[in-house]
């Protein structure tokens, strides 16, 4: 599933792609996709494109004013042609592309969705705060800031070429948000980081890979943190987060899955060596995903077999 450093870096290579461009066409193959009716896609024929930007894991491309807001979902993505295809899509086909946008030069995009489940969902509004997808989210995992009043994380200095990050937090600041987001919350540390009410952003992966870096176990309950715990887990949020989307923004968008897979050290490495310490990397697994984790890192060697038989360790 894109996360917020995937979506950060798709953002940019989308705004550096579309900067100038008008769109042509927007069409439509997948109806269930498209979740709101008051804007129809037709109606960005002919419009110039404002900006690209994200909001938690959903992105959003501006369309002269009017807001084309995305979520991905699980298995969504965008990919990128230099030249359309000039094969027309068909509602209700077998094609695995929900939208395609053709821009005036002929260049354009397609957001797809693989795999038999569809959950894509597509909203156009000319208010984005109109929108329940949006309203919805808590504050910006990095910025800590509400999602449609966050900057981009991550720019480019148009002199030097390098990458660096624009809305950063202090650590007193990103402490005392993580101490008023967990108190009181009887739930699971990894449950908490990836709800989406309470920070925006964080999905499976990347809350793995916070958590080996904080040296938490993902069963601890929240509100059993101490404060030097929480202060790790503050830290690690950002600094996980922050390095991936660094490593994210340049990438062209074909590369951004990749991309992300080669960055983690636990998520989806079960069974190879914890670059840590050493120890294997375990796997937790649910009726429709997983979780991984370093037991000498992050439970003091406890096995966690499953989540309903284990007993979280601090």
């Amino acid at each position: 599933m894109p996360e917020l450093p995937e979506v950060e870096g798709l953002a940019a290579a989308l705004r550096e792609r579309l900067e100038g461009r008008v769109v042509a066409e927007v069409a439509l193959a997948s109806f269930s996709a498209l979740k709101t009716v008051d804007v129809l896609p037709q109606s960005l024929h002919g419009r110039p494109v404002d900006d690209v930007r994200r909001y938690g894991k959903l992105l959003d491309l501006v369309v002269d004013g009017t807001h084309v807001v995305v979520h991905l979902m699980r298995a969504g993505w965008v990919t990128w042609h230099d030249e359309v295809p000039r094969t027309r899509l068909r509602p209700g086909g077998k094609s695995p592309v929900a939208v395609r946008i053709t821009l005036d030069d002929g260049s354009g995009m397609d957001l797809y969705e693989a795999g038999t489940r569809k959950g894509m969902a597509v909203y156009l509004a000319d208010d984005p705060g109109t929108l329940e997808a949006l309203t919805t989210l808590g504050p910006d995992a990095v910025s800590l800031r509400p999602p449609l009043e966050s900057p981009p994380l991550v720019g480019v200095d148009t002199t030097t070429g390098e990458v660096g990050v624009t809305a950063s937090t202090t650590p007193e600041e990103r402490v005392a948000f993580w101490v008023e987001a967990l108190e009181g919350r009887r739930t699971q540390i990894k449950r908490v980081l990836r709800d989406q009410s309470v920070v925006s952003g964080i999905g499976n992966g990347w809350s793995d890979e916070i958590l080996h870096t904080a040296r938490l176990s993902p069963f601890v309950l929240a509100a059993t943190l101490e404060a030097e715990e929480v202060g790790r887990l503050a830290e690690a949020v950002h600094e996980v987060l922050v390095g991936a989307a660094e490593r994210a923004v340049g990438r062209a968008p074909a590369d951004l899955k990749d991309g992300k897979r080669g960055g983690m050290r636990v998520h989806g490495r079960t069974g190879e060596e914890c670059p840590v310490c050493g120890d294997v990397v375990r796997e937790v697994t649910y009726a429709d995903s997983s979780l991984q984790y370093c037991a000498t890192c992050q439970t003091g060697g406890q096995v966690l077999a499953d989540r309903s038989t284990s007993k979280f360790v601090k």
